[in-house]
């Protein structure tokens, strides 16, 4: 299937920026202790039960799931950009990270254990949420965990600089109950809901849900 000149954009960007994502980025959650709380009630979800391992799904450089990985979750990561892959691979080399798509994941029916979208549908019109959040419910067993990170707001926001760079990207954002109105459409059932304010190298609030996925 041909991808549309935005994914294509989006990948070409990161691949650009990874470098310096990384070296930029890599210290946020230690600043960050609302985040890291979030991170932690979704691994002690994750590590309970049976169901598989844990998807970080659009997984960056893999700093997200290097900390998972700590806290002791069975995780391995996915992403659109081979060049976010390569640094993830280089600087968490205990985690297993492969490129691919969100939208049309390459992974068996039920067969995760929990799974995390960290700021990565920040890219993504509405249509393509709808299809990432079935996506992810396809891939989880029942009753397991999803938390989804994203900014708050009703808008799109073009970027053409970031991170030192320049990019071509599309920003969105999205309303807290937006985001759980299109988890529960996708069969997934809400169970906490966080919205934060932004820090000091923040634009916007930040959104967090949590969901598990219907049994």
């Amino acid at each position: 299937m041909t991808e549309s000149a935005r994914v294509t954009a989006t990948r070409r960007s990161y691949d650009t920026v990874a470098v310096s994502y990384e070296r930029l980025l890599a210290a946020q959650l230690a600043a960050e202790p609302l985040d890291r709380a979030m991170l932690a009630a979704f691994a002690e979800e994750a590590r309970a039960g049976e169901g598989g391992p844990v998807g970080d799904l659009g997984c960056g450089t893999g700093r997200v799931a290097g900390h998972l990985r700590g806290l002791g979750v069975d995780v391995f990561g996915i992403d659109l950009s081979p060049g976010m892959v390569a640094v993830a691979r280089e600087t968490y080399p205990q985690v297993r990270f492969e490129v691919g798509s969100m939208t049309a994941l390459d992974l068996p029916d039920r067969s995760l254990g929990g799974a995390l979208s960290w700021y990565s549908t920040v890219h993504m019109a509405p249509d393509e949420l709808t299809a990432v959040f079935a996506e992810c419910h396809r891939v989880l067993a029942p009753g397991r965990p999803l938390l989804v990170a994203f900014k708050v707001g009703d808008e799109r926001v073009r970027l053409e600089e970031a991170y030192g760079h320049e990019v071509d990207l599309d920003v969105y954002r999205y309303p807290t109950e937006r985001v759980a109105s299109l988890l529960t459409d996708a069969g997934f059932v809400v169970t906490a809901r966080l919205v934060r304010e932004p820090g000091p190298a923040e634009a916007t609030a930040q959104g967090f849900v949590t969901a598990r996925s219907a049994d």
